[in-house]
């Protein structure tokens, strides 16, 4: 039985945050927190598909709060959103799919064996006995001598990849060792593949390379997929794309007369080269159905008081899943995203309220509430390409992602090696509460590039992606591991990820706590957050240093 939460809060926490610069307002109300997140994870918003009913009654909420809370309409043409132009693709009817390796055939069964999907902009996918070709772990990276294609005409065939990097189960290597580079994510393959012509790949999914379990990629990949509106679509897009099981891949490479794991080793060396599947055909179709759409980011603005034309973007993804097409093992279709990313727009709306409250900060803070991070990252992309204030004079994006809900941490931590000076600083605004900052532990999974600060940092905006601790007050690093590796396996992207009142809500608060004080030392500073010289992004940052030098 959990305290009651303020006195919670006030019973774990060490002296030096007893001590610590009291906030405005009152501070973070966990009660607050609780009640928007609530609202937000709750049926009636059916899942914030982008496009659907969920997305309108979406808007209207955090309109209304950030309202409330006291910020300004910052998107397009005075209003409080930035509309973004997407390409929504769905499959429509069947997927009839047969894999024919010599003599014997199976049918594979969508969703079930294989998830499959098209963001090309033909209406028709229609594979006949195309050639499958074991392409490793799909990397072209001339920086690191590595190569998995070679020489090989990859034109109108299907590449069977692997999923991570090379390094991952060896744990060293060229690659960085367990380290996740962009080189494993699932996205740069499937770009690979259509640079090279392919005419489809299928990534073999294993659950600790890809940090997910299968009913992750099915629920991604039940419903329509989108992506930007493009005019090169029909060739940056590969016309079939998805994901294969293990097991379907197994039996796959021992029908073509090889061993899986053998094949595997193979791939994590450096002279692999990709080589076709020995008799092995694949025959696909299905229509796809597309349609241009409109979805939105919500933009509210603190006006800044001496240092206004700076800013300071504070973000998080509204977006979820929407309504998966077929039931849980309860019943329940609804994929509410109450973790993923519920309690971190509650953050959002009560630190703007906090912030309001007190004296107004020198650098302006954007509230972006961006849309279609589940599809791709889409609605950061398009602010980056498209922003509501300078690039050049935004100081950094603070984003955050998937509060936790199991208790109160020692620590805060943030996704991925930025290699950028705002680690610094989480650790700095952490000890003023007593904590610490903790780096990601969990590099393999890649976490850098599966958030909306990962394409600010592309477009050199010293970025950062916070989330929660692992030193749990009750019960240290195990318990905290434990409660993590639950979540993604029981709750992640499933309609199990649900708000109740069983809820900690000192962890949330005491993130909130830590951010809000990360943003305030940025926005009442005059020096400009930086990527280190070994950072990818640190080029990019210094093409600008003219516009921050006489802003």
């Amino acid at each position: 039985m959990h305290l009651p939460l303020c006195l919670a809060l006030a019973l774990s926490l060490s002296a030096p945050l007893t001590a610590a610069p009291s906030l405005p307002g009152g501070g973070i109300d966990p009660k607050r927190l609780a009640s928007h997140i609530e609202v937000l994870a709750s049926d009636a918003f059916e899942g914030r598909a982008i496009a659907s009913p969920g997305e309108a009654k979406t808007l209207a909420y955090l309109i209304e709060e950030f309202t409330r809370a006291g910020l300004e309409p910052a998107g397009v043409d005075g209003t409080w959103l930035q509309p973004v132009s997407l390409m929504r693709s769905e499959i429509s009817g069947p997927v009839v799919a047969q894999l024919t390796v010599g003599d014997s055939e199976r049918d594979l069964q969508q969703l079930d064996d294989v998830a499959v999907e098209s963001l090309h902009p033909a209406t028709r996918v229609d594979l006949r006995e195309t050639e499958l070709v074991f392409a490793g772990y799909g990397v072209h990276a001339p920086e690191l001598d590595w190569d998995d294609f070679g020489d090989i005409d990859l034109r109108g065939k299907v590449l069977v990849v692997l999923v991570n990097d090379p390094d991952f189960e060896a744990g060293e290597g060229r690659f960085g060792g367990r380290a996740m580079t962009y080189y494993g994510r699932w996205t740069y393959k499937y770009e690979e593949a259509a640079r090279r012509g392919a005419a489809g790949a299928l990534i073999v999914h294993e659950t600790e390379p890809a940090a997910y379990p299968w009913a992750t990629v099915r629920n991604g990949r039940a419903g329509p997929q989108f992506d930007i509106v493009r005019s090169d679509a029909d060739t940056y897009h590969l016309p079939m794309r998805g994901w294969i099981q293990r097991e379907v891949a197994v039996r796959l490479f021992a029908d073509a007369g090889l061993d899986f794991e053998a094949a595997k080793r193979a791939a994590q060396q450096p002279d692999f080269r990709a080589h076709a599947l020995p008799g092995a055909r694949l025959s696909i179709g299905f229509d796809v159905r597309h349609e241009d759409i409109l979805t939105h980011t919500v933009a509210g603005l603190l006006p800044g008081s001496s240092q206004a034309d700076e800013t300071v973007i504070v973000s998080g993804h509204w977006d979820h899943l929407g309504i998966a097409a077929t039931p849980d093992a309860r019943g329940d279709r609804i994929i509410n995203g109450a973790v993923d990313n519920a309690t971190v727009l509650a953050s959002m709306i009560e630190m703007a309220r906090v912030f309001s409250a007190g004296e107004r900060p020198a650098r302006s803070l954007l509230f972006l509430a961006l849309t279609a991070e589940e599809s791709g990252l889409l609605g950061a992309k398009y602010y980056a390409a498209n922003p509501l204030r300078p690039l050049a004079t935004t100081a950094a994006v603070i984003n955050m992602e998937m509060w936790s809900p199991d208790g109160p941490t020692r620590d805060i931590s943030s996704w991925g090696k930025g290699r950028v000076s705002l680690e610094r600083s989480v650790a700095e605004a952490a000890a003023v509460d007593g904590r610490r900052w903790t780096p990601d532990d969990n590099l393999e999974a890649g976490l850098f590039y599966r958030a909306d600060h990962f394409a600010f940092a592309q477009a050199g905006v010293p970025a950062i992606t916070l989330g929660p601790g692992m030193d749990m007050l009750e019960g240290g690093v195990e318990a905290g591991r434990t409660a993590r590796a639950r979540y993604f396996a029981e709750r992640y992207h499933q309609p199990a990820d649900e708000y109740d009142d069983s809820w900690d809500l000192r962890g949330p608060t005491l993130d909130t706590q830590t951010t809000w004080r990360l943003i305030e030392a940025i926005a009442n500073s005059r020096d400009w957050p930086a990527w280190d010289a070994d950072s990818e992004f640190a080029a990019e940052r210094a093409r600008s240093e003219a516009e921050r030098a006489n802003p």
